[in-house]
């Protein structure tokens, strides 16, 4: 029996035990967590998964689940303007996940969900070696969140799972072709909660 074989069972038994429950819990233990709890990224299915505060001692500084289970980072850090132009990304909310096989990824939100690009790797290389903080997030958990739309100029760095919130967010409130008034004040909303959070 691996580890990881162990540790997915306890994972779906977990997952199992939250959905008969209709409550949020821990997907490892399936203790109850609170509203602002911490997440693990499974690298497996590339998914973020809730849990407790306990359960997230494990994975600090990689401790458990060699490799596939990765501690997603609490940091909120506001960044000056970055030209996120080079990347070829033609639209103004995205944000970029730098993976650990050298790859990065932009997503941005839609009406249907995320929407995906691949970045050119050496275009996110050029742009990490002018702003320092760049080179050091760390992959898979943490993402430049960009906003430009309707004249911000907003740049985090962020815990990937503010990302897939702010996806979230944005197809709950969406109405019409344009978004409507209501999804872009949720939107700044969102901004100034990062603010508050940082």
């Amino acid at each position: 029996m691996t580890v990881d074989g162990a540790l997915a069972r306890v994972i779906r038994s977990a997952a199992d035990r939250a959905a008969r429950a209709g409550t949020e819990t821990c997907e490892l233990c399936a203790a109850r967590v609170a509203e602002d709890h911490p997440h693990l990224y499974d690298t497996g299915p590339a998914e973020v998964r809730c849990v407790c505060g306990p359960c997230s001692v494990l994975f600090a500084d990689d401790g458990a689940g060699e490799g596939r289970y990765r501690l997603v980072p609490r940091r909120r850090l506001r960044l000056p303007p970055v030209d996120t132009g080079v990347l070829g990304v033609p639209v103004g909310l995205v944000f970029f996940v730098p993976r650990s096989d050298g790859t990065v990824t932009a997503q941005g939100p839609s009406p249907a969900g995320a929407m995906r690009w691949e970045v050119d790797a050496a275009a996110w290389q050029r742009l990490a070696a002018t702003v320092p903080q760049l080179a050091a997030m760390a992959p898979d958990v943490e993402a430049l969140l960009v906003n430009t739309v309707r004249g911000l100029d907003e740049h985090w760095i962020v815990p990937v799972d503010d990302c897939y919130r702010m996806i979230a967010l944005v197809r709950r409130e969406w109405r019409g072709l344009s978004g409507g008034g209501r999804v872009w004040s949720a939107v700044e909303q969102f901004f100034r909660g990062l603010t508050e959070r940082s």
